[in-house]
């Protein structure tokens, strides 16, 4: 028996041998069209009628062994169009087939793949993770970005379906709700805030060239944080393909209305760059003693600057295991001139309390390193390592001129209210993240995504200073305005935000189908942030001598002669310091479980238990001996997400969940910010509301590229946060929970269609395509007054009794016409029209008859144009608000009963001019 055992053993390894000697090989690499012929990873290739397949490496490499004949290999990648290639296979001979995919002209069900990575960058492999994915997925990728001519992330989600971006700021609005409702993660992991009157980090502070794509998630899953209500907007990192590149660009361009001044002011001290400290001096009550003047300088670097430099390269360690390294560097500086009405504490007789014209310099930078490094250990483990540092400053030096009814100078009955303030302030914000996130394959069934995160955040403002004027008794020369501690004086802030941030989800495939894929899959993890917050203010405000002083009005620009020791005098000064800290706290623990009950139907049931603890302590001048104002919560947050497939390129999508949204820092906390004509102050009170989210959406894929989609909303927020006016004289704005129930319903559309493609018998392409997407909200809440007294340490009156949601616009639309036209391999021509609209938006609550203060509608249209000279050389051109349209925020007397006849009244207008830049890139 033993003899017959050892015989058989030997006859089956002569066998396998004989076998394995016999069989031929088909090796090759693939490459990608769409990225200059760079490799391709983790492509399909598979030998048709057979099971015999293999995924290509990180460098597009394959091999697959068969035996001897005449076969059809089959070419495909997730967003590509398959490409099928005759071969024949000799014993014991390799045979090498190479091969080029493109995105163009495939249709869906052309795709042959079960697990392979997709092009995050490309539009059409977007959109086919959207078709698969069961939840509700949106993104923008990289190319899309380009296309359309976007240089910071804010302006890139506002290209998406229901969102919009608040002038002159990195706020954007998702389906209507604001700052407090969204969250912005970096890989997954959230990110501390740059200012402390957002909760988020302002995302116009983020360059497009470390973007991979861009996720919008509008629908809650138990994985992601609960302090949700409109969007969980994710940056995806740039991380290096493709072949070995060092690209640079240079870009120059101006601001129409800058061109069209003849001087351009700024305060003294910032540096161009925005990386200059100023800071306290040793002696700050005496205002002669700092060292930046009080008085304006002309600025002559009046032209917008780009510069980036990237590179990347992949470096092999084994047959299995590479890295990946990515590396950009870049450095924007842009300037602004805008002119208009600034106005605040309007009656509602529509008597204006401050009425100024205001022009306004200004002058912002971003600074952006960031470096991934890619480490694939095998082909069932990786890791990805993230590190950014980013450095943005803005310069604002503006100047009012006009009434305001405290002013109390010299001169007749206008004189006397008539007055001059010249205001510079300098913020700036320093960001550094640090991430490691990874992936691990047991096997077929066990997966583990982790990801680990530290970001430290400083926003400062290292000088504010501002004087304010009125007439002299004389009615002719000017002298320094008095009364209070914001009319001239030199403020400093500081925030500091430390976050440690974690993620870990373990997923199960359970009950396997004939086809290796399952039907099931169980995820239970571990989410938790740990943020730490440390504000400090201080405010030292001057007081000169209004006997002694006075100067003729053009001296209002040289001030510094005036607040010298010789004239300072029997002047006096104080100083006033604010502060709090804080803590916010999340452990949560979650479990999804996704299951496809039929081949059509699948479901994913998900929980969410999460313990929130958010802490903050405060000393103000309102309260010197220091308060608290603490919240501790266990939530549990329940979601449902179905998607049902009416064919091979429609599908039928439903969800529902309960999240909240949390009062931010500075909302609890009794400080008064104060700006020129308006006046902010926080409100201990504040609590946190409850959401419940519904979406129903429907979407059809007919081909590569191409997408319709309708999705109806509803929103049900309990005790929803808003921003009031105050019952008071000067219309002092605050925060309150307003009303029991706020009710938000809407409806999306979107549309993309390829118009015309002609391909040429070279392969090359002329194309026109169209995309457009469109939004139609409907909000209402209930605002109740004894709501508010009940709750508050102040009262409310309001002028109505039910409103919108601040931040809520009606009607949002995005529409873009591009053409690409390609010459000859590495020469093509494209240019986009970009157009966007949102129609008027809610942004305080009016109280005591004073109507609702309303962003005004506003029409945006830009141009932007590429041109490959070369396969190395680009050339851009980008013209943004063309239109040139006038901003505007009013206050809605003509609404509020029996005030018809006083109508709306201009608070604030401008407009921002357009801006145009043409830009060289060079790949090496």
């Amino acid at each position: 028996m033993k003899f017959n055992l050892k015989f058989l053993f030997i006859a089956l390894f002569i066998c396998t041998i004989s076998i394995a000697q016999n069989k031929g090989t088909i090796s090759g690499v693939l490459t990608d069209k769409e990225m200059n012929n760079a490799a391709l990873p983790f492509a399909n290739v598979l030998i048709k009628g057979t099971n015999i397949s293999a995924n290509t490496d990180i460098d597009g490499k394959y091999s697959v062994n068969v035996n001897p004949g005449n076969y059809v290999v089959i070419f495909s990648f997730v967003g590509y169009e398959s490409v099928e290639q005759p071969v024949t296979v000799s014993a014991g001979k390799t045979t090498t087939l190479n091969q080029v995919l493109s995105s163009g002209g495939y249709t869906l069900k052309d795709v042959v793949i079960k697990s392979a990575a997709t092009n995050k960058q490309k539009e059409s492999a977007l959109l086919l993770d959207q078709k698969n994915a069961v939840a509700f997925k949106t993104a923008i990728g990289a190319d899309e970005i380009s296309r359309k001519g976007v240089n910071d992330v804010a302006n890139a989600v506002a290209k998406v379906s229901g969102i919009s971006k608040q002038d002159d700021s990195g706020n954007v609005f998702v389906r209507g709700l604001g700052d407090r409702y969204n969250v912005t993660t970096l890989n997954g992991l959230p990110l501390p805030s740059n200012s402390p009157a957002n909760k988020n980090i302002l995302l116009d502070i983020f360059t497009t060239n470390i973007v991979d794509n861009i996720g919008i998630s509008k629908t809650f899953e138990a994985q992601n944080y609960a302090d949700f209500g409109g969007a969980n907007i994710d940056i995806s990192a740039k991380r290096f393909s493709g072949k070995p590149f060092v690209s640079f660009s240079i870009g120059a361009g101006a601001n129409t209305n800058v061109l069209g001044q003849d001087h351009f002011y700024l305060q003294d001290g910032p540096s161009y760059t925005g990386f200059k400290k100023v800071g306290v001096p040793n002696a700050p009550l005496q205002p002669y003693s700092y060292t930046t003047s009080w008085d304006r300088q002309e600025n002559k670097n009046v032209l917008n600057a780009f510069y980036t430099l990237s590179a990347g390269k992949r470096f092999n360690i084994n047959d299995e295991s590479s890295i990946g390294t990515f590396v950009t560097g870049s450095f924007s500086a842009k300037n602004k001139y805008t002119e208009g009405y600034s106005r605040g504490g309007i009656t509602s007789d529509g008597d204006i309390f401050s009425d100024f014209n205001r022009t306004a310099y200004k002058h912002s930078t971003t600074t952006t390193v960031m470096g991934t490094a890619d480490y694939k250990i095998n082909n069932k483990n990786s890791i990805f390592f993230t590190s950014l540092f980013l450095n943005s400053s803005d310069q604002d030096y503006s100047e009012y001129e006009g009434t305001n009814q405290n002013f109390d100078g010299g001169g007749n009955a206008l004189q006397q209210i008539t007055g001059f303030i010249k205001r510079g302030t300098f913020e700036r914000t320093q960001l550094i993240v640090n991430q490691l996130t990874g992936k691990n394959k047991f096997n077929d069934q066990w997966n583990l995504n982790w990801g680990v995160g530290y970001s430290m955040s400083n926003s400062a403002i290292p000088d504010r200073m501002q004087n304010s004027f009125v007439h002299a008794p004389n009615g002719v020369d000017y002298t320094f305005f008095t009364n209070s501690n914001i009319n001239n004086h030199r403020f400093f802030q500081d925030l500091k935000e430390n976050e440690i941030a974690a993620n870990i989800a373990l997923s199960y495939n359970f009950n396997k189908k004939s086809d290796d894929t399952y039907k099931g899959k169980i995820t239970v993890g571990y989410s938790g942030k740990f943020k730490d917050v440390d504000y400090n203010m201080e405010q030292y405000s001057f007081f000169p001598s209004r006997t002694t002083i006075s100067f003729p009005k053009e001296d209002i620009h040289n001030v510094d002669n005036y607040l010298d020791p010789a004239h300072w005098g029997s002047s006096y000064s104080n100083r006033i310091k604010q502060l709090y800290n804080g803590n916010l706290d999340i452990n949560a623990a979650f479990a999804n479980v996704q299951y496809s009950l039929t081949e059509r139907f699948s479901v994913i049931l998900g929980a969410r238990l999460e313990q929130l603890t958010q802490n903050v302590f405060y000393i103000t001048t309102t309260v010197p001996d220091g308060d608290s104002s603490n919240d501790s919560k266990f939530n549990i947050l329940p979601s449902l997400i179905s998607k049902y497939t009416l064919n091979e390129k429609q599908n039928l999508k439903f969800s529902a969940s309960k999240t909240y949204t949390l009062p931010q820092f500075k909302e609890k906390v009794p400080i008064i910010y104060e700006d020129v004509a308006q006046a902010y102050e926080g409100n201990p009170n504040l609590y946190a509301s409850t959401n419940y989210n519904f979406d129903l959406g429907w979407e059809y894929f007919p081909k590569a590229g191409e997408l319709i989609s309708v999705t109806a909303f509803g929103k049900i927020i309990q005790n929803p946060i808003n921003e009031m006016f105050l019952n008071s004289s000067s219309n002092d704005i605050s925060y309150a929970n307003t009303g029991d129930k706020g009710t938000v319903a809407g409806v999306e559309v979107e549309f993309r269609k390829d118009i015309f493609t002609i391909e040429k018998n070279d392969g090359l392409k002329t194309k026109l395509s169209f995309d457009a997407n469109g939004s139609y909200l409907y909000t209402n809440q209930d605002l109740s007054n004894d709501k508010v007294n009940d709750e508050n340490d102040f009262g409310a009156n309001f002028t109505f009794t039910e409103s919108k949601l601040t931040g809520a616009s009606d009607f949002l639309a995005n529409a873009n016409l591009s053409f690409l036209n390609e010459f000859r391999e590495g020469q093509d021509f494209s240019a986009t029209v970009s157009y966007s609209y949102f129609s008027d938006k809610l942004a305080v609550i009016g109280t005591s008859r004073v109507g609702n203060l309303v962003d005004k509608a506003v029409n945006k249209l830009d141009f932007i144009a590429n041109t490959s000279l070369t396969k190395s050389l680009k050339l851009g051109l980008i013209y943004n608000n063309i239109l040139n349209p006038t901003f505007k925020r009013v206050q809605e007397q003509g609404k509020v009963p029996g005030k018809e006849s006083v109508g709306d009244i201009t608070a604030n207008s401008y407009k921002a001019g357009s801006d145009f830049r043409i830009t060289l890139n060079y790949t090496f």
